[in-house]
């Protein structure tokens, strides 16, 4: 297995090989060319998320600052919104579902390190230069989903269609479908139903 092949299996890898390091940088650079460009650039903006985030589906709109690993390990589904300072460490894939809005420090981490310093630490190769060794987990997140600003969805978690995640939240286990999930570690607190329809809140009207 190559050692791509092996991070997107969630073996452990060598993240320091070439091929990976030149799709890094080049996503690095792509998603600093995004942030220096304005709200009104949308052609600009496009291209940039083409090359940054190849499987976008249309109406993608992220704010910006962006940061992404790779960009072309995560999907992205029909009318996604992310507002200001969206991460994604993609080392494992991430698939977002359609109509998903995000709010700002949204965060997305699916690197995955040994506990113990002693395997976590730099090695050499045999050449001399130095590399770690990780592993990664996908996060998967399904359609019509909403989340508070500063969520942390760490690698493994699947979030069902239909959630929604309470500010400050640190999502680290699965939510079911239509749940309100709040808190660090997060935690379902409800199923979203009916009766949370606006309509029924007379105070905003």
């Amino acid at each position: 297995m190559t050692e791509e092949e092996k991070m997107l299996a969630g073996k452990l890898y060598d993240p320091s090989d070439a091929k990976l390091n030149t799709r890094l940088h080049l996503a690095h650079r792509l998603s600093q060319l995004y942030n220096q460009t304005f709200d009104d650039e949308d052609e600009k903006r496009e291209d940039l998320l083409t090359q940054l985030v190849p499987d976008h589906g249309e109406g993608t709109y992220l704010q910006g600052p962006i940061f992404f690993d790779y960009g072309c390990y995560t999907h992205l589904g029909k009318h996604f919104y992310a507002n200001a300072n969206f991460t994604v460490l993609d080392c494992g894939l991430v698939t977002i579902g359609d109509s998903c809005w995000f709010g700002p420090n949204v965060t997305l981490v699916t690197p995955m390190h040994p506990l113990r310093y002693q395997e976590r630490n730099l090695q050499p190769h045999a050449d001399g230069t130095l590399f770690d060794i990780e592993y990664d987990k996908p996060i998967k997140i399904g359609d019509n989903c909403w989340f508070g600003s500063n969520v942390t969805v760490i690698g493994g978690v699947t979030i069902g269609s239909g959630c929604v995640i309470g500010a400050g939240s640190v999502v680290t286990r699965d939510v079911p479908d239509n749940s309100l999930a709040v808190g660090n570690p997060s935690r379902v607190v409800r199923e979203i139903t009916a009766a949370d329809a606006i309509k029924l809140k007379s105070e905003l009207y």
